[in-house]
């Protein structure tokens, strides 16, 4: 086996070939979609490379996911989705973010990655952020810090119309344990990390419920008392 693994390696290094490339089909594993058949078999008409590049469109500066453009990307019937807000519609979704302009309040690198479309619903794209933004002025009455604040890895996704326009945006945050926003992500993670978190649960970092600690406090005691009586 050793004498196997040496001279592949040896073969990799002096040919110069990519050993996770290859001319044949990708081989699936067990419970893997084959994501070429299912975008071979959509009836969407807008491909998935053009949806990706429709995504970023979206995305860029001077369209702002609706917020520079006066909505225009977005569909009449567009919905904002995320994790413990909304579904809330078009106008109410402009008029929120209207109110406080995270852009004009903080320097932010969005940090984008990850761009794919879903195969199993192929006119929706999926894409993370890990946002960096910097405190430059006043935001909610808190004059401009200069402090950093690092936003959790946040997976976010757009659904499109067969037109072009956003029909769903929303984002959940990935891991709560990375960041300095409490674990917290959109607009809720600025507010924290400003240091005036919004007066309701939601918008502050996650602590278990009492009933939660409970019954993990019983969980802990009785697999104890069974270790125990096995002893």
């Amino acid at each position: 086996m050793k004498l196997i693994n040496i001279a592949t390696a040896a073969y990799i290094l002096t040919s110069g070939v990519n050993a996770f490339a290859s001319e044949s089909p990708t081989m699936l594993i067990p419970g893997e979609l084959d994501t070429e058949a299912l975008f071979a078999a959509s009836s969407f008409a807008i491909k998935p490379n053009d949806l990706v590049v429709r995504a970023k469109e979206v995305l860029s500066p001077a369209i702002g996911i609706g917020t520079k453009d006066d909505g225009a990307c977005l569909a009449d019937d567009f919905e904002f989705c995320a994790a413990v807000v909304g579904p809330i519609p078009k106008d109410e979704y402009l008029d929120a973010l209207k109110s406080f302009s995270l852009d004009d309040s903080f320097d932010i690198q969005q940090n984008y990655y990850g761009f794919n479309v879903d195969p199993m619903q192929t006119n929706r794209v999926w894409f993370f952020t890990r946002q960096i933004a910097t405190h430059v002025n006043d935001f909610v009455g808190v004059k401009p810090t200069g402090k950093e604040i690092t936003m959790p890895p946040q997976l976010m996704h757009m659904d499109f119309n067969e037109d072009g326009q956003v029909k769903e945006f929303g984002f959940y945050t990935v891991d709560r344990r990375q960041g300095t926003t409490g674990g917290l992500g959109g607009a809720f993670g600025y507010f924290y990390g400003v240091g005036k978190p919004l007066p309701f649960p939601e918008a502050k970092p996650y602590k278990p419920s009492f009933r939660f600690r409970t019954l993990q406090f019983v969980g802990a005691v009785a697999k104890k008392f069974k270790g125990s009586k096995k002893e």
